[in-house]
C-alpha cells in the first residue's frame, strides 16, 4: 500500500504552520487521519501535535551558538538541514511503516531550499523510496499578491520548486480571510491569471524597455504553458478547505483503490473562471 506526503512550501510568514494547524482539525472533522512532521530546525511554537520534530535531531540555535562553527540564521539553517539529509535514517525511525499514511511535511521558509540546494530533492527521493507518494504545496500570502509585479515574483518562485523538485504541485494563496471585499474582488484575476492582459495593464510602468521585454517573455512563458494556476485558502471556510485537499488528494491519487473521484464543485472544471467567479460571489456577499 502506497503512502502519501504533502510537502508545505512556501516563504516565510506565508501562513505553512497554520495551514498543517487548519489541515488537520478539516481532518479530524471527517474522520480523517492527518500527521504532520516538523522539519523547521527554527520553529519556535505550533499549535499542532507532530509525529517527528526536526529539533529533536537539531537546533539552530545550537547551532549558530557553536564557536566551531560561527554560523548566522541562515547559514545555521542550511547547516541543519544539510545534517537533516545526512541522517535520514532518523525520519525513517520517526515515521515508521505504517500502510496509508498520510503525513504534511512543514517546511523551512529559506527559498534556496527549493532553487539551488539539494536538500529537499533529495528528501523527495528518499520519501518515494520508501512508497511515498509526494505533492508539494506551494503557500503565497495573498497580501503581498494584490499587485501584478509582486504577483510575477510569486509565481516565479512557485515554479522554481516546481522545476527543481519534480513532484505534482498545487499552489495556493493563503489568509483569504484576512482581506477586504474590495481585494477579494481584486485578487480573483490572479488565481488562473491572464498574464498578457496582466503586461497591458501595467506596461506604462515599465520604463525600461530591456526589462520591458524580459517580463514579457516571462509572462508569456506562463501563460503559454499555463505552469502555474492558484486555490484560495480561507482557513475559515470549511468548503473551501475541502476542494483544496481535494485538489491535492487527487494529484497524488489519495485513496484510488477506495474508487476515487475526481474532485468538482461542480460539473465544469474546479479551476475555471466560472467556478471561480461563483465561489468568490459567494464570499463577498457573505
Amino acid at each position: 500500500m502506497p503512502r502519501y506526503a504533502q510537502l508545505v512550501m512556501g516563504p516565510a510568514g506565508s501562513g505553512k504552520s497554520t495551514y498543517c494547524s487548519t489541515m488537520v482539525q478539516h481532518a479530524e472533522s471527517i474522520n480523517r487521519s492527518i500527521q504532520v512532521v516538523n522539519l523547521d530546525p527554527a520553529a519556535e511554537h505550533f499549535s499542532y501535535p507532530v509525529m517527528a520534530d526536526i529539533r529533536e535531531l537539531i537546533e539552530v540555535d545550537d547551532v549558530m551558538e557553536d564557536d566551531s562553527l560561527r554560523f548566522g540564521p541562515n547559514g545555521g539553517l542550511v547547516f541543519c538541514m544539510e545534517y537533516f539529509a545526512n541522517n535520514f535514517d532518523w525520519l525513517e525511525e520517526s515515521l515508521g511503516h505504517v500502510e496509508d499514511d498520510y503525513i504534511l511535511f512543514d517546511c523551512p521558509g529559506q527559498i534556496e531550499l527549493y532553487t539551488h540546494l539539494p536538500v529537499m530533492k533529495q528528501l523527495v527521493e528518499q520519501l518515494q523510496q520508501w512508497e511515498f507518494r509526494v505533492c508539494g504545496v506551494f503557500l503565497v500570502d495573498s497580501q503581498f499578491m494584490v499587485e501584478s509585479f509582486k504577483f510575477i515574483s510569486g509565481v516565479m518562485a512557485a515554479l522554481s520548486a516546481m522545476v527543481s523538485l519534480e513532484i505534482p504541485q498545487v499552489n495556493i494563496m493563503t489568509k483569504m480571510d484576512l482581506l477586504n471585499n474590495t481585494a477579494k474582488k481584486e485578487i480573483e484575476k490572479y488565481l488562473d491569471p491572464d498574464m498578457y492582459s496582466m503586461m497591458e495593464d501595467k506596461a506604462l510602468t515599465l520604463r525600461s524597455k530591456k526589462f520591458k521585454k524580459l517580463t514579457k517573455a516571462i509572462c508569456g512563458l506562463i501563460d503559454d504553458y499555463s505552469m502555474v494556476r492558484f486555490l484560495p485558502f480561507d482557513r475559515t471556510d470549511e468548503e473551501g478547505i475541502n476542494i483544496v485537499l481535494q485538489h491535492i488528494d487527487f494529484s497524488i491519487q489519495y485513496g484510488e483503490d477506495l474508487e476515487f473521484k475526481e474532485p468538482k464543485e461542480s460539473e465544469e472544471d474546479p479551476l475555471t473562471n466560472a467556478n471561480y467567479d461563483e465561489f468568490f460571489q459567494d464570499k463577498v456577499e457573505g
